[in-house]
């Protein structure tokens, strides 16, 4: 009995599948093989075995069909790949939020801690400001003093003179007695014209008594711009004081002052936030010519 190989099947060749698909398949090809064996044995002797069968309509079928499983499955997968890289960009993107929450969290805790410190840093100062003018007050009100109004004439106060702290044999004192320093000399602000302080700031009320640091000669009293009513005195050594802020002067143009005379009433007069008394000292009467008062004071043995 001779056999004969059946004519492969058009178009790509497949892997048989499981289950449904692969038995119809197996058993197409029973049914194929058993047919051709039929026809070669229905074949008459010494005669040729006819031709093999043509693929049939339904062998034809089940290639369209297994084309369209696997056009199937192939969908599928791209659909499962598809799902998993869109929940990877998810992942991604939620790690991505949460850090940036993170990021944002601690530049706020950091800006909360920075305005905390400031606002540290301004109570502190303004307690040891507070502290320092009711130290002053204390001081001043030791001794009482009758205030002059500003209306009143320029006429020598009768208050009790603060106490004095004369460095013996120095000929130079204190201004305003021990009255504590606000403002620093050459501190530095935006509020002088100058860039910096050109005097120190005495923290006394308005009404207390100013008084010459030393004898001289007064260069000029009143007016003087953002230094309201002040006082400016010329010494031996060449040097000036200036005393600014006050209520009133308490000396004129030309006048011979003594140490320790009252030439003057603190004030609030001029550029100023509050009562104090602006102390100079220069090395000729005009603007810019300023030298640090304490240091000067201290070169004539006086302590501030």
């Amino acid at each position: 009995m001779a056999f004969h190989v059946l004519p492969a099947p058009r178009g790509k060749h497949r892997r048989v599948r499981s289950g449904r698909t692969a038995a119809t398949l197996a058993g197409v090809a029973v049914l194929t093989t058993a047919g051709a064996l039929g026809a070669s044995a229905m074949a008459a002797p010494g005669q040729a075995p006819a031709a093999a069968a043509q693929p049939t309509a339904l062998t034809q079928a089940l290639d369209v069909n297994a084309s369209l499983a696997d056009a199937l499955a192939g969908q599928a997968d791209a659909q499962h790949k598809a799902a998993d890289l869109a929940k990877a960009k998810a992942a991604k993107a939620a790690a991505a939020e949460a850090r940036a929450a993170a990021l944002a969290k601690a530049r706020a805790a950091k800006v909360r801690a920075v305005a905390a410190a400031k606002a540290e840093a301004r109570a502190a100062a303004a307690a040891k400001a507070a502290a320092a003018k009711a130290a002053a007050k204390a001081a001043a009100a030791a001794t009482p003093v009758t205030p002059v109004a500003e209306s009143t004439p320029s006429t020598p106060s009768t208050a009790t003179p603060v106490a004095m702290s004369v460095a013996a044999g120095s000929g130079y004192m204190k201004p305003v007695g021990d009255a504590a320093i606000g403002t620093g000399y050459k501190v530095a602000g935006p509020m002088w014209s100058s860039g910096y302080h050109t005097g120190v700031d005495f923290l006394v009320d308005s009404g207390t008594p100013v008084h010459a640091v030393a004898a001289g000669t007064v260069f000029s009293a009143g007016a003087d711009g953002s230094y309201g009513n002040d006082v400016i005195i010329q010494h031996a050594d060449g040097k000036y004081t200036l005393y600014a802020h006050l209520t009133e002067p308490l000396v004129s143009a030309g006048q011979t002052v003594t140490e320790g005379q009252e030439i003057g009433i603190s004030g609030a007069t001029g550029n100023v936030t509050g009562p104090h008394m602006h102390f100079e000292v220069r090395t000729t009467p005009y603007y810019g010519s300023d030298i640090d008062p304490v240091a000067y004071l201290a070169s004539h043995g006086v302590t501030i």
